[in-house]
This record gives structure tokens, C-alpha cells and sequence, in this order.
């Protein structure tokens, strides 16, 4: 595991800020529940796996809803990566065709809040791959399948996401 480096360049830009500063808030809350679940002497990842899956399923139900032709990834890319989305998480899509949607993410808010809480490099990339699950959800209700290969939290410089069919 490389040493983590999630950094914003886009730091002036006041939506982008504000649904940081939301998504932070959000993995602050998670972050903190996993940690005390644990102090508990549960283990709290099958569950939060569950519940954010479900989650990603209930968006991608909506993603798919707001697709002209569901079945085209080209769809898909416009009503999941809005204006909004690229500039939060520095996003950079690369070529999306009828059958992939592949974007590295350059920075990540739900990372940024578990480091300011403290978490140690190896929690941090459990979170992260557990929040991944959200993702997983969307694809799957697409009837897609995510590859996640670099992640920010493994000390990449992006995250590499590729939803394909």
C-alpha cells in the first residue's frame, strides 16, 4: 500500500465545496459508527455493506429511470457524471462507448474525512471499499459490472472505475 496523497486542486469552486463539505459529513458519520460498532466487539462491515449496496441499488433504479436507452453506457455516463459530480470528485471520463464508462477520480471527500478523524491508511481503504459498495449497487441495477482497479485510499494516484457491460 503506497502512502496516500488526496489532494483537491479545484479548491475555489463554491458547489463543488459545498457538496464536499456534504459528502465529508456523511463519511464522518459513517466512519464513526464502523469505529464505535467495532469498539463494541461487532463487526460491523457485512451490514454496512448491505445497507450501502442497497443504497447504490435504489440510485441506480433512478439512473436507470433517467436513461433514455438504459442499455447504452453512453446513457448511463450522461446521467451519472453531472457538472456537479466531475468537479467534487476531480473526475477525468475518458471514452465512453455503447459498453463502458471508464473515469479515474483525482480527489475523494469521504476519503479527505476519514483521514481528518484520524484513521490509520489500512481502515481507510476498508471504508473505502466498503462505500465502494454504493457503487457496485448502481452498477448492478444497470446491469452493469464495476471494475475498480487504483483507489486513492491504496495509496493510488486515482481511482479507476470502469462500469461495462
Amino acid at each position: 500500500m503506497g502512502e496516500i496523497k488526496n489532494v483537491a486542486t479545484l479548491t475555489n469552486d463554491e458547489q463543488a465545496n459545498i457538496n464536499r463539505a456534504a459528502i465529508e459529513h456523511r463519511a464522518t458519520w459513517m466512519g464513526l459508527i464502523y469505529d464505535e460498532l467495532k469498539k463494541d466487539g461487532i463487526n460491523p462491515e457485512p451490514a454496512f455493506r448491505r445497507a450501502i449496496k442497497r443504497c447504490g441499488n435504489i440510485h441506480g433504479a433512478n439512473f436507470k429511470a433517467a436513461c433514455s436507452n438504459p442499455d447504452d453506457c453512453r446513457d448511463f455516463a450522461e446521467v451519472f457524471l453531472n457538472e456537479l459530480g466531475r468537479k467534487t470528485f476531480e473526475q477525468e471520463v475518458h471514452e465512453v462507448t455503447e459498453t463502458e464508462v471508464p473515469v479515474d477520480f483525482h480527489y475523494c471527500a469521504l476519503l479527505n474525512a476519514w483521514k481528518k478523524l484520524g484513521f490509520d491508511d489500512e481502515t481507510c481503504a476498508k471504508l473505502c471499499d466498503i462505500a465502494m459498495d454504493g457503487d457496485r449497487g448502481i452498477a448492478e441495477a444497470m446491469g452493469l459490472t464495476l471494475d475498480l482497479t487504483d483507489t486513492l485510499a491504496k495509496g493510488c494516484a486515482t481511482c479507476k472505475l470502469c462500469f461495462h457491460k
